[in-house]
């Protein structure tokens, strides 16, 4: 029975006990825990290690680091994988309360287990009436423990920047999962009839959408195609890169056929691979429903490239993450809208600017109030302001006023902003993100009924 403490130390003040005890786990992941709150970040064991012994003079074992950081992670990630479906109702509950109107599906096997998930924000849905009728779609794979496909919708807005319309969780890239997806797309967003839907060449894609948007003009991204191209042509590279690219931009029928022949002879097979693909689909020239100035996929790609850090987490804390970019893009942007003074977006403004510049070297001669000549260089173009027509086709697919156009105006008592569509308006560049994307209370705050 101890009866009386000396308190008097012994140990020489250098002394540093080769193991502590309260390092544990779960202490080292609440230390680092604020390292971890950006989930892309690349915290290595490594960095544990050192993060300890600068700020605390601890010295922890590589082991140790490594379960402290996952135990900051499950905490960040809102759990474990098999943890973070078990909440993912409760989070989708939530996210619906928070964010009314918004759609959300999840459904799930005869066993009870999670097979698609579909995602779309009320102000996304509020906000795609005012954008291009072009989406885009695409698929990525997920990286976490159960895998998985990420599905994805978007288009451009008034300001020529990604505006996501739809997400989507299912097991792989088939022709189910795309029907299903595409199928939920079409309920929430409805059919336009100048809808357009841009993708790579996946058989699943092409399926899907003949089966739900049989009416929708189907354009292939013209990079995708590229890619095919230099694989079936692996000998004539630098010809496809030097010719098929402005054959497939090219919005005049006549400087079409001149291109398509230069590349036809320069690549002997590839006529009929590219009529077989079918030339409405892959040249902006054919292309029957307009496409505006969106021949690829590559606001799609550009997404998946901002979420490629967060691909790997539980599910749960995935679909937060996409919340949270969301959220962030709408409030930049529509901050970014709220600012502007000019008629058109920014973007817009300053393509009108070099069209204009381009326009003072042209003649322009009249033939009667809303017919024109213009001279451009060699060539003569045609301009019907009734119709709003130029024979170059840049101003009736693209809606925007062509170089000619713009010429026709500095000598007319036409207004260039009159000759604009709507869709590229500061206006409807403001209402596309009228629409705020809330946050979601932690999960001790929860309420479910």
């Amino acid at each position: 029975m101890v009866t009386k403490y000396e308190k008097k130390h012994t140990c020489p003040t250098d002394f540093k006990p080769v193991r502590r005890r309260q390092a544990t786990n779960w202490v080292v992941g609440e230390c680092v825990k604020r390292k971890l709150i950006n989930l892309g970040r690349i915290y290595r064991p490594r960095d544990v290690m050192d993060d300890m012994k600068r700020k605390f003079g601890v010295d922890i074992s590589y082991s140790v680091a490594w379960r402290g950081r996952e135990c900051a992670y499950d905490n960040l990630r809102l759990g474990t994988p098999e943890q973070s479906y078990k909440l993912l109702p409760g989070y989708l509950h939530m996210l619906m309360a928070t964010n009314p109107g918004s759609v959300v599906n999840m459904e799930v096997s005869d066993g009870n287990k999670f097979q698609y998930l579909f995602i779309a924000f009320a102000a996304s849905i509020h906000g795609f009436s005012y954008c291009r009728p072009v989406i885009s779609i695409d698929a990525t794979h997920l990286k976490g423990k159960y895998r998985g496909v990420l599905f994805t919708a978007v288009c451009h807005d008034a300001n020529q920047q990604i505006f996501p319309l739809a997400f989507g969780v299912g097991d792989s890239e088939n022709d189910a999962s795309w029907s299903w997806f595409l199928g939920r797309v079409k309920s929430v967003f409805g059919v336009n009839p100048a809808l357009v839907i841009v993708s790579d060449r996946h058989r699943s894609i092409n399926n899907a959408v003949q089966e739900v948007f049989p009416q929708a003009f189907h354009g292939i991204c013209m990079y995708h195609l590229l890619n095919n191209l230099k694989t079936k042509f692996r000998n004539k590279t630098k010809e496809l890169e030097q010719h098929y690219i402005r054959t497939a931009k090219t919005y005049n029928l006549q400087d079409f056929h001149v291109l398509f022949y230069t590349l036809c002879s320069a690549v002997p097979g590839v006529k009929e691979y590219l009529e077989a693909v079918g030339l409405d689909r892959w040249t902006r020239s054919h292309a029957p429903s307009r496409r505006y100035n969106i021949m690829t996929t590559n606001i799609s790609e550009s997404l998946n490239a901002v979420l490629v850090k967060v691909r790997e987490l539980p599910i749960t804390a995935f679909v937060n993450e996409i919340r949270l970019l969301c959220q962030k893009w709408f409030h930049e942007r529509r901050t970014k809208a709220a600012g502007c003074t000019t008629m058109m977006s920014k973007d817009i403004e300053t393509k009108l600017e070099e069209r204009k510049d381009r326009a003072q070297a042209m003649g322009v001669i009249c033939a009667d109030q809303y017919t024109f000549d213009v001279v451009d260089g060699e060539r003569n173009y045609c301009v019907d302001m009734a119709l709003w027509t130029c024979t170059c086709r840049k101003f009736q697919l693209d809606q925007l006023p062509c170089d000619h156009v713009l010429a026709v105006v500095r000598k007319t008592p036409y207004q260039v902003y009159d000759l604009c569509s709507l869709y590229y308006t500061r206006e409807f560049w403001h209402e596309t993100y009228r629409g705020v994307i809330s946050p979601i209370p932690h999960i001790s705050s929860w309420t479910i009924a």
